[in-house]
């Protein structure tokens, strides 16, 4: 599941880069995400960290960057009136 679902955010991190617009992205579900993200780390870390915290690190890295080029693309909309 985290390989699967994993490799969509490199695609959605390139599309925001070429849209330049928040439209479409949801700051809920990316913040969801994150949240959700973080759990799995901790609870990878509580109960023996193997080669899967890896995924989750590269995952929650990736959501983050979404979530920071949501937030610069909203400033942009908001700059185009």
């Amino acid at each position: 599941m985290l390989l699967c679902f994993g490799a969509a955010w490199p695609f959605s991190v390139y599309r925001s880069v070429r849209a330049r617009t928040a439209k479409g992205k949801s700051l809920v579900f990316l913040l969801a995400l994150i949240a959700g993200y973080i759990c799995g780390i901790v609870n990878n870390l509580l109960h023996g960290a193997n080669y899967v915290l890896a995924f989750y690190g590269l995952n929650l890295l990736l959501v983050s960057a979404d979530t920071v080029l949501y937030f610069i693309n909203r400033r942009i909309d908001a700059s185009r009136g």
